[in-house]
């Protein structure tokens, strides 16, 4: 006997983003604890009364009630468990915080599994863009775990191509091969980037390490650049498009 979906369910989430809907509602895209990505109608909104609204708003992370309409799930009872306010109250940190949400939500699909990993990750993410006041560590942090839980892991320990052991000197980036190349893999092939020693050294101890072993990285500004831009050309290739959170973050810091 097949057993009916439950009409009405409850649900932990956090807001990736939302739209306009109809005149007064608003379509939300959501990543749950309890079923991966997912979208719903928070009806009336967008209304003035609405006791819903300011609980919906992106990155913030909230509990539930849900029912199945004919297309889509419908947001009954909303409850706010953590705002992150740092996050809504300086422009910087806001833009960091949509850069989190656009990543996750560029690489998932709407499915109907937990993955508490990725939603455990995005949620102490979040907690640690506003509670530090360098993001710096946390965005990274973030871009290498998500890659792990997602299984894009770079290779980093040996070469992508001939797979020795990477020597403790500068080396080549692939991310078609989707890791590092040795100098004599590397050299000469189109479409690879050079990377340091150094910056290589940190991406290695945030693939293995916890977030507070991690927080004793004290890479240079110019290694902390290189990690930076690494990540976004990697990004680039597997999104196939650019995120449109980095241009925003760099107009509001300069």
């Amino acid at each position: 006997m097949t057993t009916r979906p439950e009409r009405s369910f409850r649900l932990e989430a956090v807001v990736l983003r939302h739209f306009d809907w109809g005149e007064a509602d608003r379509l939300l895209t959501l990543y749950t604890r309890e079923r991966g990505k997912v979208r719903a109608i928070a009806k009336g909104a967008r209304k003035i009364k609405s006791r819903k609204a300011g609980h919906l708003e992106p990155f913030t992370r909230v509990t539930l009630q849900l029912a199945r309409g004919r297309d889509l799930l419908i947001v009954t009872q909303a409850e706010t468990i953590d705002a992150y306010q740092p996050l809504r109250e300086d422009l910087v940190k806001t833009g960091y915080a949509s850069y989190l949400v656009e990543l996750l939500d560029r690489f998932t699909y709407e499915e109907e599994s937990e993955n508490y990993n990725i939603f455990r990750l995005l949620t102490e993410s979040l907690s640690r863009l506003a509670c530090e006041a360098d993001p710096w560590l946390a965005i990274r942090y973030y871009e290498v775990r998500l890659l792990d839980h997602l299984g894009f892991r770079p290779q980093l320990f040996e070469c992508a191509s001939c797979r020795e052991k990477i020597q403790g000197v500068d080396q080549f980036f692939s991310a078609s091969q989707g890791g590092v190349l040795c100098p004599r893999c590397g050299v000469a092939l189109p479409g690879v980037w050079e990377v340091s020693v150094e910056a290589l050294k940190y991406l290695r101890h945030f693939q293995r390490s916890s977030y507070a072993e991690a927080q004793r990285a004290r890479p240079s500004p110019q290694v902390r650049d290189e990690v930076e831009a690494l990540m976004q050309r990697y990004f680039t290739y597997l999104l196939e498009r650019e995120l449109n959170t980095p241009g925003f973050i760099k107009r509001v810091r300069a």
